[in-house]
């Protein structure tokens, strides 16, 4: 049975006016550009709670899926940017979640940045689903690398790894025969010999979905910057499984209206199948 995920660095809510490119106007694009694709799984990135909130009222303004959302502010609480998780209630049942932090020290730490090149703090929040479909389980991780650390980027990529093979302290153990899906905006480039890149795919425990998929659309750069389409391939927004999961399909979606982009982001999209136990 398909299963469509979603990534998409929402554009955090500036709290501007009423002007182009503020919250206030791109809400109604977005929201239409998510009722369209109407995801089972989405994560997102930089979405504020008050922005977390509309969006959720505004894809159960819709008849044919219902959602529900996990998430906490990387400040903790509702405070600062989530890395939420939003899900199809009727396909996918969370059986545990966890939040954690790039913190040398502590995971649990709320808040801090890894270094004094960090731009601010991040973190990192999963999900183990049931799908009531196939009774599958699976993990979905969802993260927001650091836009202006490098060793902090690193940092995230190497402790979602150590997360999946149970090497972080204090965390919750992952059940390693399960499947996983790896969504974020990763702040780097989704190529060979790139160190985050690499440290997730390089020996092959994870495998990038827009690589692997047997039908693939117009490469795109994912950040459009508010500038039309650039026909490149240059992602920084990446949907990463396990082997074994099959990827029929992978695009970019760059729907705006009359020229308005709902974010400084293109969602990637994939459908999947998961396999079966």
């Amino acid at each position: 049975m398909e299963l469509d995920v979603m990534t998409y660095n929402l554009k955090f809510d500036d709290q501007g006016s009423a002007t182009t490119n503020s919250w206030t106007t791109r809400r109604p694009v977005m929201a239409r550009l998510l009722t369209s694709a109407l995801p089972h799984l989405l994560g997102t990135q930089e979405g504020l709670y008050g922005q977390l909130k509309q969006i959720h009222r505004d894809l159960s303004a819709q008849q044919k899926r219902r959602y529900a959302w996990i998430g906490e502010g990387r400040k903790g609480g509702s405070h600062d940017e989530f890395m939420a998780i939003f899900y199809d209630t009727d396909r996918l049942v969370p059986q545990e979640y966890q939040h954690f932090w790039i913190d040398k020290a502590d995971p649990l730490t709320i808040g801090r940045t890894w270094d004094e090149e960090s731009g601010s703090p991040r973190m990192v929040t999963w999900v183990r689903f049931q799908d009531t479909v196939t009774q599958q389980e699976f993990y979905a991780i969802n993260t927001h690398a650091d836009d202006q650390s490098e060793r902090s980027r690193q940092a995230s990529a190497t402790m979602i790894r150590n997360q999946m093979r149970n090497a972080l302290a204090r965390l919750p153990r992952f059940d390693t025969s399960l499947p996983c899906i790896v969504t974020g905006d990763f702040n780097t480039a989704a190529v060979k010999k790139e160190p985050v890149y690499d440290t997730l795919v390089g020996d092959g425990r994870l495998v990038d979905t827009w690589v692997v998929a047997e039908k693939r659309g117009q490469s795109y750069a994912t950040w459009n910057d508010w500038q039309d389409p650039r026909p490149v391939d240059e992602r920084l927004d990446w949907i990463l499984t396990t082997p074994k999961v099959r990827v029929s399909s992978a695009s970019i979606n760059i729907y705006r209206e009359d020229g308005q982009w709902p974010s400084d982001h293109c969602p990637v999209q994939a459908t999947l199948t998961l396999p079966t136990s």
